[in-house]
């Protein structure tokens, strides 16, 4: 089974970021503050992906299920998500979306985690489109948020977290890998592969940090998504071989049962089709073994990805 462990799907664009709201306008551009920003490729009169949208890249490809990721960029969609698992619960899993820092937050998530079509939960934490963007200054472990990990963990839902670019305020790997250990029955996944970059790669103090983050999947309860790696090497094209050496060298750090792949879609159809995500995936994994690339591309998913991840052995 072929699991695509980062996606997203939005009725429309209406949400915010460090910059001020953000708004679709039409064939895939978004209002960002003041700026037009050409987010998606300009597939239908909306700047939107139904599940529809999304189902039919996936039949293309031969992808059997996809996890369904929110953020406050695209805006929060709880009950356009909740929706589509409900009709088509065979082909998705769904994450809610949360700020821990909203006024509401604490009887949302009591709301969400009685909720069966929720596996968990998506902290965008990232600087650039997420809470700590919009959050100036918070951090991840803020005694003020403890409330979120302790009832995420509680209710055996998993935590899917952003911590943003190399070097930028949201990479709290500090904080992340406290949280872990405060709470070893909570499965944790780091999305974007901690986001390798070459310019990251260029610094070795940059490097550092993106090779401690990784790091943090030696801890029982943590584990990474691939999402977005073609973009941040998007000038060498299909294959994108720069994101296959990353790749190849998380899994050397930590292992193939530690790594999910994701794509981001819809955003990264603007480097490539959905299929030719899926074939470069295949490409950097072609070293593997057998059961080490179906592990990578659906089965570390299936195993991660449900109520109580970390409550069962690996």
């Amino acid at each position: 089974m072929i699991v695509d462990a980062h996606a997203h799907i939005f009725r429309v664009v209406n949400g915010i970021n460090k910059e001020g709201p953000t708004k679709g306008l039409g064939y895939g551009a978004v209002a960002v503050g003041g700026r037009r920003v050409e987010v998606i490729p300009p597939l239908c009169e909306e700047t939107t992906h139904t599940p529809e949208m999304l189902m039919r890249h996936m039949d293309i490809a031969g992808v059997d299920k996809a996890v369904l990721l929110q953020g406050p960029f695209y805006g929060e969609c709880n009950q356009y998500v909740r929706e589509a698992v409900r009709r088509y619960p065979d082909r998705f899993f769904g994450f809610a979306y949360v700020d821990p820092w909203h006024r509401e937050a604490r009887a949302a998530l009591q709301e969400i985690s009685a909720t069966l079509e929720f596996m968990g939960v998506k902290i965008e934490f990232s600087e650039a489109t997420g809470l700590s963007g919009i959050h100036p200054g918070v951090r991840l472990d803020d005694p003020g948020v403890e409330w979120l990990w302790e009832e995420l963990e509680r209710a055996g839902m998993v935590a899917v977290v952003d911590l943003g670019a190399v070097g930028a305020a949201s990479y709290q790997t500090d904080s992340m890998r406290r949280i872990a250990e405060n709470r070893p029955h909570l499965t944790i996944v780091v999305a974007h592969l901690g986001q390798p970059t070459p310019t990251a790669e260029s610094d070795p103090k940059s490097w550092r940090r993106w090779t401690e983050q990784i790091e943090l999947g030696f801890l029982p309860n943590v584990y990474f998504d691939t999402a977005s790696l073609p973009a941040y090497v998007a000038a060498e094209g299909y294959p994108f071989p720069t994101a296959g050496r990353y790749m190849a060298e998380a899994v050397c750090r930590i292992g193939s049962r530690k790594i999910m792949w994701g794509t981001d879609i819809p955003a990264l159809l603007q480097h490539a089709t959905y299929a030719q995500l899926l074939r470069a995936a295949c490409s950097h994994l072609e070293r593997l073994s057998a059961s080490d690339r179906a592990a990578v591309l659906g089965g570390n998913a299936i195993r991660v990805f449900r109520r109580g991840g970390a409550l069962r052995p690996d």
